[in-house]
């Protein structure tokens, strides 16, 4: 997967429940994980709505960030309350989100770091530490890397632990089979629920972009 650009332009996501923001640097030119895409948004979005009401899932939890690209959720996740929060992707995007984790540092509580991870990998797995929750956005993309983040998440999970994952319904091209074969594999160890759409924010949702919430059996 070719790497990032340097030419670089910065998007602000404000969470007004806290009235803090994440600043979130993209790349002009480079590969998937440069930019943020809408289901990051919408999923960042969700769990500030969810840190308001009683069913709070990140107050002093550990968290992973799969393929986090820009490191936006993870980033959300940290300002919301989290206690450690790693954000994890392939060796060729750790030099952005090393820039992302710097630029919000000091507005972070918590610890917030940046670790290399190759789905799949057992070694790199096996350096990461179990946390309480996962968090994947828009991971369901290439077919070559879906039977590897799905090993991957559960490895990383306990019966305790919760992943919450956001994607965008796609039609073109294989997509809509990516996106079934995910679904059956996760199926094989973890119950899901899907976020009724009147629980995300009520500005950032979208009809085809899906919250689900998974737990292992």
């Amino acid at each position: 997967m070719p790497g990032c650009a340097k030419k670089m332009f910065t998007r602000e996501i404000e969470f007004e429940s806290i009235g803090g923001s994440v600043e979130v640097n993209q790349e002009v030119e480079g590969d998937v994980g440069c930019v943020v895409w809408d289901a990051a948004i919408v999923l960042a979005k969700y769990l500030e709505v969810r840190e308001k009401g009683k069913r709070k899932l990140l107050q002093g939890s550990s968290v992973v960030e799969l393929g986090a690209g820009t490191g936006c959720v993870g980033l959300a996740a940290a300002l919301l309350g989290a206690s450690h929060v790693t954000l994890t992707d392939l060796p060729e995007l750790l030099p952005l989100l090393e820039i992302n984790r710097v630029q919000n540092k000091s507005n972070i509580s918590g610890v917030l770091e940046v670790q290399q991870l190759i789905w799949g990998d057992t070694q790199q797995i096996q350096t990461i530490k179990i946390p309480d929750v996962i968090l994947l956005a828009d991971c369901i993309y290439y077919k070559e890397s879906l039977e590897p983040l799905v090993s991957t998440v559960r490895s990383l999970s306990t019966t305790t632990s919760t992943t919450i994952m956001s994607y965008e319904q796609r039609t073109d091209g294989n997509k809509p089979e990516l996106q079934r074969r995910f679904f059956e594999l996760m199926g094989e160890n973890f119950t899901k629920r899907q976020i009724p759409e009147e629980e995300h924010h009520e500005t950032y949702r979208s009809d085809d972009i899906s919250i689900f919430e998974f737990k292992k059996r």
